[in-house]
Order: C-alpha cells, then sequence, then structure tokens
C-alpha cells in the first residue's frame, strides 16, 4: 500500500538548509494500525505530509497504493490524495460556520455530489460517530471530543483506504482520548489503514506497530503487544 525508499526531504533556513528526513525506508501493508513517534523535529509531521500529498519529498521513492508519487501537478495530486486519503489533525480544522453536518458532508461537495445525497451520507456518519443529535451545532456549542468525532466523520466520508492522523488526541483529555482511539480501532477493523503521528506513549500502545523516528531516521520499528483488541 505504503512504500517509501531513501526519502530525504530538506527545508532552506536562511543561507542554510535543515535535512529532515534523512533516508526513510518504510513499508505499511493495506490494513495496518501504525503509530509514527518521535521528539519534536524528529520528522515525524513531515514524514505524515509526504504520504498524504501535502508536502513534497526532495529524493527517494514513493508509492502509494502501486503508483509513484513523484512530480504531480497539483490538480493530479489533489485528485489523488481525495481518492486514497483521510485527514484528522489535532485543531479539528472545522469550518466555524458551518454545522456538524455541513463539516462532515463538504468533501462530497468537492466531489460535486447531489446535495441531498451528501446530507443523507453526512447524516450516516455522523451517527455511526454517535453525533447524529449533534448534527445542526456549530463548532463552538461541540465540546473537543465531539469536534474530533465530526472530524473523524468527514475524514471517512469520502471512504479512503488510508487514514493518516496528526496529533488526534493531542487537545483532548484521557477518556476522550481513548474515545476517538477506539473510532479508529473500529475503522481499522474494518479494513482501513489507519496512521497516527503521537507523542503519548499510551496511545501509540493502542496501535499494532510503532514506528520511532529521531533526527530524521528510523531509529526502531516494531509491533506493540496490546492493541491487537
Amino acid at each position: 500500500m505504503i512504500r517509501l525508499r531513501n526519502i530525504r526531504k530538506a527545508y532552506k533556513t536562511g543561507y542554510n538548509q535543515l535535512e529532515v528526513l534523512k533516508g526513510i525506508d518504510l513499508d505499511i501493508e493495506a490494513g495496518a494500525f501504525a503509530s509514527i513517534m518521535g521528539s519534536s523535529g524528529s520528522g515525524k509531521s513531515t514524514l505524515l505530509n509526504i504520504i498524504g500529498i501535502l508536502d513534497e519529498y526532495d529524493n527517494g521513492d514513493y508509492q502509494l497504493d502501486g503508483k509513484m508519487i513523484k512530480g504531480l501537478s497539483q490538480t493530479d495530486a489533489a485528485l489523488y490524495r481525495n481518492r486514497f486519503i483521510g485527514f484528522v489533525f489535532q485543531s479539528f480544522n472545522l469550518l466555524p460556520f458551518k454545522t456538524a453536518q455541513e463539516n462532515v458532508a463538504l468533501p462530497l461537495y468537492y466531489q460535486k455530489m447531489d446535495r441531498k445525497k451528501r446530507q443523507d451520507l453526512a447524516m450516516e456518519y455522523l451517527d455511526m460517530v454517535g453525533l447524529a443529535d449533534w448534527a445542526e451545532h456549530l463548532p463552538n456549542q461541540l465540546s473537543g471530543g465531539q469536534q474530533q468525532r465530526v472530524a473523524i466523520a468527514r475524514a471517512l466520508i469520502t471512504q479512503p483506504k488510508v487514514i493518516l492522523a496528526d496529533e488526534p488526541t493531542g487537545a483532548l483529555d484521557s477518556k476522550t482520548s481513548s474515545e476517538v482511539m477506539e473510532l479508529f480501532k473500529k475503522v481499522n477493523r474494518e479494513g482501513m489503514t489507519v496512521i497516527i503521528v503521537t507523542h503519548e506513549n499510551d496511545i501509540a500502545a493502542m496501535t499494532r506497530r510503532i514506528i520511532r523516528l529521531r533526527d530524521g531516521v528510523i531509529e526502531n520499528d516494531g509491533t506493540t503487544v496490546s492493541s491487537s483488541s
């Protein structure tokens, strides 16, 4: 599903270059439930952005579902991203002037789906995350955990093959974090690939594989014991 070979990425800082990724080799199979860990500056968010086709890499090869991801036009990158990937972020990224239902339905609007059909589908996905009764509420009328569940429903509504979550529990308390992780476990059991960037050991322990980055390289890549439920 995801195949990275010798991925390198550097950013210019004034007259210098900061190499963030220094030759990443990584395979993630379809149906995986993996976490990426590392201290600030280790390259974990950059790696997630490259996997999500949000950021380009300088050198190496990246294949997503057999497609080489390199030198795509912005249009092709967006099409491929929308077809394969759903995103969940720490800050939720909900539109404040749209209801929960409208936020969930938004990706289908960009796919030019009929209004009634996308509204009906949005209700189905809100129901799946336990928020059907909150469909008409604006984000500022929802708790942090509810907003993150809306964001997850929005990520799932296009039925992507991969969910990429960047610190999805970073702004949540431990109880709500567990509820969010149970949602990820559920969609993973149904066959979706889930990759989570986190700095929280207890969150990583809920996944089946922990990939640890340090100074732009993979320091350790192994399976966990406690996450098979």
